[in-house]
């Protein structure tokens, strides 16, 4: 992913979860409403794993043309499925394979599981303008941490690789607790761990189920909009108090804090 030039984060108004917000970007904002934002200032960030925080489509794709290989079927290329790498192993094998019946998806789908486990981190990255994001979050002793759907056996393993897991204080799983995004359950744990109330937490994430994680828990959400999100995802419509178009727009919001 490349980082695009000219652009910021769009704050908006806090809305109620079923009304279509209206975007405006940071440029233009008025210092009466800087102000408004000051009222709930960002005291710890937490992340989204896929698509948000890390590009790990490359590792994904790879662990699932790997399966599909296995069952004697073609793989597909990152570029046509990327979009479906945060909706988790099995949203994959729909994209790829959306005719196979369930028991077949669900046998490929162990198969790419079992193939992740062995290329998890080899070819992941953070996206572009994320180490400038996470070194100014360290500067200023903001601490940040990660909410995934993702299982810990992987999540864990891949934030070692990167060598981020020591700088989180809070790094919460599909199974950290009994229930997953989008319940405030994996938020208020996340919170809890970072020491920081939820109103003052900015979660950012690329899927819809993230910011309405976000909103349920009463934390700001962002949308990442440089992640996996789909032309037909409509994320104009998801809650949310920001759109960020890379890892730095949120930089430049957070400098205002």
């Amino acid at each position: 992913m490349t980082e695009g030039t000219g652009t910021g984060a769009k704050p908006l108004d806090a809305k109620p979860i079923d009304t279509k917000p209206i975007e405006t970007k940071l440029t233009d904002i008025k210092a009466n409403e800087i102000k408004t934002l000051d009222a709930r200032p960002i005291r710890g960030v937490l992340f989204d794993l896929d698509g948000t925080l890390v590009d790990t489509a490359p590792d994904l794709v790879l662990a699932l043309n790997l399966a599909l290989k296995d069952f004697g079927l073609p793989g597909e290329s990152l570029e046509n499925i990327r979009f479906a790498a945060s909706h988790g192993s099995l949203a994959l094998v729909n994209a790829a394979q959306p005719h196979l019946n369930d028991e077949e998806k669900a046998t490929i789908q162990q198969g790419l599981l079992d193939h992740y486990h062995k290329v998890n981190g080899q070819a992941a990255r953070l996206f572009d303008g994320m180490v400038s994001l996470l070194d100014h979050l360290n500067e200023r002793r903001i601490p940040f941490g990660v909410v995934t759907n993702k299982a810990a056996r992987f999540a864990r393993p891949l934030l070692h690789r990167l060598e981020l897991a020591h700088k989180m204080p809070a790094i919460i799983s599909g199974d950290s607790t009994t229930q997953s995004k989008p319940h405030p359950a994996p938020m208020r744990l996340a919170a809890s761990q970072l020491s920081v109330c939820c109103e003052q937490i900015l979660y950012l994430g690329d899927a819809k189920r993230d910011l309405e994680a976000a909103r349920n828990s009463d934390m700001l959400g962002g949308i990442a909009h440089w992640g996996y999100i789909g032309n037909n995802d409509q994320a104009h419509l998801w809650p949310h108090d920001f759109g960020f178009d890379t890892p730095l727009a949120v930089l430049e919001l957070l400098k205002q804090g």
